[in-house]
């Protein structure tokens, strides 16, 4: 296992792990509306927690994030990130129809206290976890690390500009296989891996990313859609 993967390797995946196995504790503790209460804590809260543990994560092995330590980005670049940020989350938002879904989403998120307000230190917490921590960290693993690993072991040696269809489908089928929205997720995981072709840059998909999330949150709560949350 030692040879499988190396230390800049694990640098990648322990964040990823971490946030995955937080997901998985708010999918096992998440409950009905107006239940929150029979829990001995509010899984809500979670997030939070995962925020905190995995951003941690990030900056720990932040020396090793070769492919961040430069902006390398141009102003055009820059704007065509955001232009494909905006596109995905336009695209996100309408695939939804029943057969574009991988069953239920695993940890629902409704950020309201009893009297139905809005819980905003919550919503804060999430907002930022999906619009800045979760675009780096899963952009570091899908594309900065699986995508050029499929394609070499040494996946630091792999050239973005590069990567074979091969090491893009099958990156982009496994963060699918990660996403209740199957075909949305296929959608962004084509564009935020085109992005990093074309720009050679991890901060091109990570600011994409960024953009579709960010724009999402602040969707989400306006308009009181809990369940793209």
């Amino acid at each position: 296992m030692g040879n499988f993967l190396s230390p800049a390797a694990w640098a990648r995946v322990i964040p990823f792990v971490l946030f995955m196995v937080f997901l998985a504790l708010r999918g096992q503790f998440s409950v009905e509306d107006g239940e929150v209460s029979k829990l001995p804590f509010d899984a809500r809260w979670l997030y939070a927690v995962s925020v905190v543990v995995v951003g941690a994560s990030l900056a720990w092995f932040w020396r090793r994030y070769d492919e961040l330590r430069h902006w390398g980005l141009n102003f055009k670049q820059v704007l065509l990130s955001i232009a494909v940020g905006v596109v995905v989350f336009m695209l996100w938002t309408r695939l939804t129809a029943p057969w574009m879904m991988l069953g239920e989403p695993s940890a629902g998120f409704l950020p309201l206290d009893g009297d139905g307000e809005l819980m905003w230190t919550l919503i804060a917490f999430r907002w930022v976890g999906a619009a800045l921590l979760v675009p780096v960290m899963e952009e570091l693993f899908w594309r900065g690390f699986l995508m050029r690993w499929v394609d070499n072991q040494d996946f630091e040696k792999v050239d973005p500009a590069s990567v074979s269809l091969k090491a893009i489908a099958l990156s982009t089928l496994c963060f699918m296989l990660a996403h209740t929205q199957w075909l949305g997720a296929i959608v962004a995981g084509l564009a935020y891996a085109w992005l990093y072709k074309q720009t050679r840059s991890l901060w091109a998909p990570v600011l994409a990313h960024a953009v579709t999330n960010g724009v999402l949150g602040v969707w989400v709560v306006i308009n009181g859609y809990w369940s793209f949350w």
